[in-house]
C-alpha cells in the first residue's frame, strides 16, 4: 500500500468521523432548544404490546403520539401472557396493551382524551382503562362514517369493572 492510499484511507476515516461528531453535536444543540426537554419530560409515555403485523395497532399509536402522548413499542412472543399478568381478564382485552411508566394499563382503541383523563386523576382502586373488542370507528378503528357507539370501561385491582365514559357519538372521541 503505497503513501498515498495509506493518507485516503486515514482521511477518510477522520472525515467520518469529524461527520458522526458534528450530526452528534447537531442533535445536542436541538435536543437543548428552550422548552424542548421540558416538554418531553411532560409528555406521558406508554409502553405498546402488539403484534407487528396489526395496522389497526398502529392507526391506534399514531392517534396516541398525535395527541402528545409518546410510545414506545414492543412486539413480544407471547402477548396474551402481559395481558394477564397485569390482570386484564379475557372480557376486557383487544388486540394491544399499553403500560404507562406507572404501571396503569390501557387496553384496545381507547381514545387518548380519556388516557389522559385517566393519568391526569387516577382512582385509587383502578388498574386502567379498557375498551373491550375493536368497535368500528373508535381510533385505529376508522371505517369512514361507520361508527358503533362503545365504552370506556374502569378496570379495577378486584377485577371487577364500571363505565369510564360513554362514546356515542365519533366525535366524543377527541378533544
Amino acid at each position: 500500500m503505497t503513501l498515498f492510499t495509506r493518507f485516503l484511507r486515514y482521511a477518510g476515516m477522520f472525515v467520518l468521523l469529524w461527520g458522526a461528531s458534528a450530526c452528534s453535536e447537531r442533535q445536542q444543540v436541538t435536543d437543548s432548544e428552550p422548552g424542548l426537554a421540558q416538554q418531553s419530560t411532560m409528555r406521558p409515555m406508554l409502553s405498546v404490546y402488539k403484534s407487528p403485523t396489526c395496522g389497526c395497532c398502529g392507526d391506534w399509536i399514531e392517534h396516541i403520539e398525535a395527541s402528545g402522548i409518546n410510545t414506545q413499542v414492543y412486539h413480544p412472543t407471547d402477548l396474551n401472557q402481559i395481558k394477564a399478568d397485569r390482570g386484564i381478564s379475557p372480557v376486557h382485552q383487544s388486540c394491544h396493551t399499553a403500560i404507562s411508566k406507572e404501571g396503569y394499563v390501557f387496553e384496545g382503541h381507547i381514545p387518548a382524551k380519556y388516557v389522559r383523563q385517566f393519568l391526569d386523576n387516577p382512582p385509587n382502586d383502578a388498574i386502567g382503562l379498557a375498551v373491550p373488542a375493536m368497535p368500528i370507528g373508535s381510533p385505529g378503528m376508522e371505517m369512514g362514517e361507520r361508527f358503533s357507539p362503545y365504552q370506556v370501561l374502569l378496570l379495577k385491582k378486584n377485577g371487577s369493572s364500571e363505565v369510564f365514559a360513554r362514546v356515542d357519538v365519533q366525535e366524543d372521541q377527541y378533544q
